[in-house]
């Protein structure tokens, strides 16, 4: 995957949500799945890849991420539900 920034949502299945910011998507979401991606993310479990945006540069992203953060949730899975409407788990994609 090309770029230098992306802003991810996580979930489970109620969906708890955590917003992040990486570098580099597939390494990220793999260390949260391992259960060292954050605090957070281990206790609620929040592994599935449920929306991910691509940012020219980290300073784009960082500020994206903020925005979201400040987000209601039903905001967030509006965003999510308008990319993902099935809120399926999009790791295995971005594998490819």
């Amino acid at each position: 995957m090309n770029g230098v920034g992306y802003v991810y949502i996580l979930g489970n299945q109620k969906p708890v949500l955590y917003v992040g910011v990486t570098s580099d998507l597939v390494k990220r979401v793999k260390r949260h799945r391992s259960g060292y991606g954050s605090g957070f993310s281990g206790k609620y479990k929040t592994y599935k890849l449920l929306y991910y945006e691509l940012f020219d540069n980290m300073k784009d992203a960082y500020k994206r991420e903020k925005q979201l953060k400040n987000w209601h949730r039903d905001w967030k899975i509006n965003l999510i539900r308008s990319k993902n409407p099935g809120l399926e788990d999009l790791y295995t994609k971005i594998l490819k």
